[in-house]
């Protein structure tokens, strides 16, 4: 473990080369959201006390906390990078080190999130006292232990599907029109863009069959108590089903692409 720790300081002191990057990004994806906020301040300002069973400060505060979770959770560059090693020949040297690429992969991961959050941490502070009058605690006291546990697996099912798609780099040689295909049926089907309960039932129940909730609509679920008790527990196995699935799947396109990459080099 102590090279992977190793990965983690060498990835914290990359990061931090990019910190003015990473201020100027956390302050533009403040744009979208604030036009968000604007679009259902205007919905309720027709009268409606709820909309889909959501009140218009819950549904505020659901967007608020879709931020601070992307701060903690969103993937970033890492599907690039890891196309880009595999692209440019820079895989082989992980075929002769003893250090295995999807833990080296995951160790920068969490080295990015964490340098992401130090340098967000003032702007997202400043956006979040904005709006402090919609800022509520966790709904119940299981909340307060499920939720960083949830958010925890959302951060290792987005990297896991991320890196999956990143190993299509194997086989083609341009895969940017994947990943901005996948980016958006996530920023839909995972709940960045509005609550999954909006949908119509035959819809939203399919989806919860699908990894794509559990990236942000779960986790900002429990924290609000919009799920609980039995549906919490069966939703919590089903997050870590994914999760491990995702882990499986990212293990087996690596064994078939550098399966294929070495008949390729020889």
């Amino acid at each position: 473990m102590k090279k992977y720790w190793h990965v983690v300081a060498i990835g914290i002191q990359n990061n931090l080369t990019y910190r003015f990057n990473y201020l100027t990004r956390t302050l533009f994806s403040f744009i979208p959201l604030f036009a968000m906020l604007s679009l259902w301040q205007k919905i309720y300002s027709g009268g409606n006390a709820q909309h889909g069973g959501w009140t218009r400060a819950e549904m505020i505060f659901y967007y608020l906390l879709v931020a601070v979770m992307d701060v903690f959770t969103a993937v970033n560059e890492d599907d690039w990078q890891i196309a880009a090693d595999i692209r440019e020949g820079a895989i082989s040297q992980f075929l002769l080190k003893p250090i295995d690429y999807l833990w080296y992969r995951l160790c920068l991961f969490f080295s990015g999130r964490l340098t992401f959050v130090m340098m967000a941490a003032v702007p997202l502070a400043a956006f979040i006292l904005l709006f402090r009058g919609y800022v509520v605690p966790p709904a119940n006291a299981l909340a307060v232990v499920v939720f960083p546990f949830s958010v925890l697996l959302t951060a290792l099912l987005q990297f896991f599907i991320s890196y999956s798609m990143a190993m299509l780099a194997f086989w083609l040689l341009e895969i940017s029109t994947f990943i901005f295909i996948l980016f958006a049926f996530e920023y839909i089907a995972s709940g960045h863009l509005f609550p999954l309960n909006l949908l119509p039932p035959p819809i939203f129940h399919a989806l919860m069959f699908t990894p794509f909730p559990y990236q942000m609509y779960f986790p900002v679920s429990i924290y609000m108590g919009k799920i609980s008790g039995a549906e919490l527990w069966s939703g919590l196995a089903m997050q870590m089903l994914w999760v491990v699935l995702g882990y499986c799947f990212a293990r087996f396109m690596w064994r078939r692409g550098v399966r294929k990459y070495s008949a390729f080099g020889g």
